[in-house]
């Protein structure tokens, strides 16, 4: 089974429609599969819901797509750094499910891994836990969490093998790993393809099993969210 596609756009096309719930990994601008997300605002579709840590930042990322209205409702941790998600959140132009990031990551596994829900102490007696079933175990009070299963999964590594195992890059692996996992559909941005066995058993980071389509991206801008530097004398 070939799973490189010449194009992000074509490895989008017969995939992504309007109302879908995505998953995108990255933390900030680390990790993000830049290219993927650009093919997904050129398509057009609309009313998405997206799990992501954050947002991108204004022009960058996700950012993009809430610039385009393409997102009717974040899934995420932090949402700083991003004006216009700010602007349409206290418009009430757009949804938000505020989600703590240990909680997140959690959901996310939970999903992979086939568990529909999991109960947690974080939350318990705030807004997130609002709503939710609240029970209690060994006399603490633990508020029930539902596990996350996207319909399509988009995630950035550093190399993929022509079979689909990946390599993550340092911190660059983040959330990615578990939006892999977590999705019905895989599809993964990677800067490097090598033939299949060439990536070592030990250096395989996540199994080609969860990996359904791979897009090359060479040259991804990685951009820096903040750089500060200091005068040297």
């Amino acid at each position: 089974m070939n799973k490189i596609f010449p194009s992000a756009a074509l490895a989008l096309a017969d995939v992504v429609k309007d109302g879908q719930l995505l998953a995108v990994g990255g933390f900030g601008l680390c990790g993000i599969p830049e290219a993927l997300i650009d093919a997904l605002k050129d398509t057009g579709v609309k009313d998405l819901t997206v799990i992501s840590n954050n947002a991108g930042v204004d022009g960058f990322g996700l950012g993009k797509l809430l610039e385009t209205r393409q997102i009717k409702k974040m899934i995420s941790s932090y949402v700083g750094e991003n004006k216009e998600f700010e602007r349409q959140y206290i418009a009430g132009e757009l949804e938000l499910e505020f989600t703590p990031q240990g909680t997140l990551a959690e959901r996310l596994r939970a999903g992979g891994a086939g568990i529909p829900a999991f109960f947690t102490k974080t939350g318990v007696g705030t807004l997130v836990a609002q709503g939710k079933e609240v029970r209690e175990f060994d006399g603490e009070n633990y508020v029930m969490e539902r596990a996350l299963q996207p319909e399509v999964s988009l995630v950035k590594a550093d190399i993929a093998d022509r079979s689909g195992n990946l390599r993550f890059n340092l911190t660059a692996r983040n959330f990615n790993p578990a939006v892999a996992m977590a999705g019905k559909i895989c599809i993964v941005e990677v800067e490097r393809i090598v033939a299949t066995g060439e990536i070592a058993p030990d250096d395989v980071h996540l199994p080609g099993i969860y990996v359904h389509r791979i897009v090359h991206n060479p040259l991804p801008e990685k951009r820096i969210e903040k750089r500060t530097t200091r005068n040297h004398k």
